[in-house]
């Protein structure tokens, strides 16, 4: 019988085992996640274990809901031993959803190996938060032992990057965070709060934003402030890829017309957020940055979160019926060999097509890692075998923690990497390549690739 989290945990075939222990001491390259650089910077020790495990993880909150746990013991006023206590009383019910071993496999990087449960909810507690209180437990100390080599955080055009120059120097070296360019406030131009926003940026720049060259001004001075302080790439979270074909002109109408808070049309919206998207790829183009475009998060579809805890509260879902076609085809058209673009996909249907388009483009356009509700064994091993068949392994963005929590480095990038272990492995064993060629593979998918292409 296989033992919990051994050997062979995800990994049912002897190469991919032999694959693994060649892969799994490889520094870590994490191109997009949600780290707080605040708190990594300010390195003080976690207060307790539901702090670093629970208290910012939207796929706990979400498995916690499903198993009956009262929103007082997930986000409400409940004392975080009690949500703690609350999560172990129900862990059980948890097997089968990657989180449960996700939690375990963050408590053996503490040295815990005894089994999340009711029973033991107290007990882990306790040694967690002992643990927790070391001096080798501050943040940044995790970070190290994590084996983490660089990693992207993901930060607004407004935001001032003080803190990653802190981090980076608390760091020394050992680990390097670079900041990345998330401009998705200025192109989301229905979203409530957007006249605010445009407020905020200008005030950022010490400039009155009114018309659409002064908002690309501002965007431009932004640009030009995260190149100086080490930002490597942009982030761009879109429900639909837009298609449209506004001119500058046209863009700037709708932009006033938005900023007198006056009612925009589907077209409009779409126009401008096309034309926003194709400056921020000629920004990125003269820069030599990568665009990420993540495709498909249908936002906070359960009215009764949305109302009463807000955004990003663990209602978003995916769907299958979005056309993401003609917009990305659209945009990669206009920077065919002039811009590094990376695909990620929401919904696991729609991830032939973008598999189909990133081998149709060459090589500057890469598919990115299963993402979100597809980071699970299920979907990276889903992923994997398709974008073998259709594009190239050799060819892939790599693997990315997409996380707010600290220990997914490890967590979350073994999970990936006994994965992809186990699919190469099992195609030795098939006979589809021999084995020394798995395993230069398989470095270059988790490291070296990725490394080079993000130049980070």
């Amino acid at each position: 019988m296989t033992e919990f989290l051994g050997e062979s945990y995800l990994i049912g075939n002897e190469s991919g085992r032999r694959l693994f222990k060649s892969i799994s001491g490889l520094p870590i390259i994490d191109p997009h996640n949600h780290a707080d650089v605040a708190a990594l910077a300010a390195n003080e020790n976690f207060s307790d274990v539901w702090t670093l495990f629970g208290a910012t993880d939207h796929y706990v909150w979400e498995v916690m809901r499903k198993a009956g746990v009262d929103e007082r013991f997930i986000t409400g006023a409940a004392s975080n031993r009690e949500k703690f206590l609350a999560l172990a009383g129900v862990f059980d019910d948890l097997i089968g959803n990657p989180v449960y071993e996700w939690m375990h496999l963050d408590l053996r990087f503490l040295g815990i190996d005894e089994r999340l449960c009711a029973a033991s909810g107290e007990q882990i507690w306790s040694e967690a938060n002992r643990v927790l209180a070391l001096p080798e437990s501050k943040p940044q100390e995790l970070l190290k032992r994590l084996n983490v080599e660089a990693m992207c955080s993901t930060d607004d055009p407004a935001d001032r990057l003080d803190l990653h120059a802190k981090l980076n120097a608390g760091l020394g070296g050992a680990v390097r965070v670079h900041p990345t360019w998330r401009p998705d406030k200025a192109m989301k131009i229905a979203a409530a709060g957007f006249a605010e926003y445009i407020g905020k940026l200008g005030k950022r720049f010490n400039m009155a934003i009114a018309d659409i060259d002064s908002l690309l001004e501002a965007l431009r001075l932004s640009h030009d402030y995260f190149a100086q302080n080490g930002c490597h790439a942009s982030d761009h979270g879109l429900e639909v890829v837009p298609c449209g074909s506004y001119s500058r002109g046209e863009a700037n109408e709708v932009f006033c017309k938005a900023l007198a808070g006056k009612t925009l049309t589907p077209a409009e919206i779409d126009g401008y957020m096309a034309f926003m998207l194709g400056e921020f790829g000629e920004l990125n183009a003269s820069t030599g940055w990568v665009t990420q475009l993540h495709a498909g998060a249908v936002r906070d579809v359960r009215a009764m979160l949305f109302n009463t805890i807000g955004p990003d509260s663990g209602g978003d879902v995916c769907s299958l019926h979005q056309d993401q076609l003609p917009g990305v085809v659209q945009f990669l058209n206009r920077f065919d060999g002039r811009l590094k673009v990376v695909l990620y996909s929401l919904d696991p249907t729609q991830q032939p097509t973008l598999a189909t388009i990133a081998r149709a483009f060459g090589a500057s356009v890469r598919l990115g890692s299963a993402w979100w509700l597809a980071d699970t064994p299920v979907g990276m091993k889903r992923q994997l075998e398709y974008i073998g068949s259709v594009d190239l392994y050799s060819a892939f963005a790599g693997m990315v923690s997409d996380s707010r929590k600290l220990l997914s480095y490890g967590s979350r990038f073994e999970m990936f990497r006994r994965t992809l272990a186990n699919v190469l492995g099992a195609m030795v064993e098939a006979g589809q390549f021999p084995y020394d060629a798995a395993e230069k593979l398989a470095k270059k998918m988790c490291y070296n690739g990725p490394k080079t292409y993000w130049e980070v």
